[in-house]
């Protein structure tokens, strides 16, 4: 029987939950293919990232279930479990994972509407006369 190590990515509101089985090969997202889930190249290269890096592509079959936020959002989510799922496959990649920044939760958010602006910032034009 094949080892499984899991780790859960999040990237503005997307949760990723990571499955990482050792000795099979392919990415599965949601049940969809990758290649079929995300159409652009640049998704995947974002969640191929941390495989590229410690050189780990073909070793695994990743399966992930993503929720929440759009594509950018999810590929990001993605990304950070799956560096934190290889973490739990082999503990010395963590030099080379945090230097590159796949470690770190990326806390960035939307700014909330405030009342009397349009959005978050931008206010109603404004007349002296």
């Amino acid at each position: 029987m094949s080892t499984v190590y899991y780790g859960t990515g999040r990237r503005k509101t997307s949760t990723a939950r990571v499955r990482v089985i050792a000795g099979e090969t392919g990415i599965e997202i949601n049940g969809r293919d990758v290649v079929d889930y995300f159409g652009r190249a640049a998704y995947r290269m974002i969640l191929e990232q941390p495989l590229v890096l410690t050189n780990t592509v073909g070793q695994f079959k990743i399966s992930v279930n993503v929720k929440g936020g759009g594509l950018t959002g999810q590929a990001g989510a993605i990304r950070h479990g799956l560096s934190k799922a290889l973490l739990e496959y082999n503990l010395e990649l963590r030099g080379i994972l945090k230097a590159a920044g796949f470690l770190t939760r990326d806390s960035r958010m939307v700014e909330r509407k405030k009342y009397g602006k349009k959005k978050a910032r931008k206010s109603p034009q404004f007349s002296k006369r």
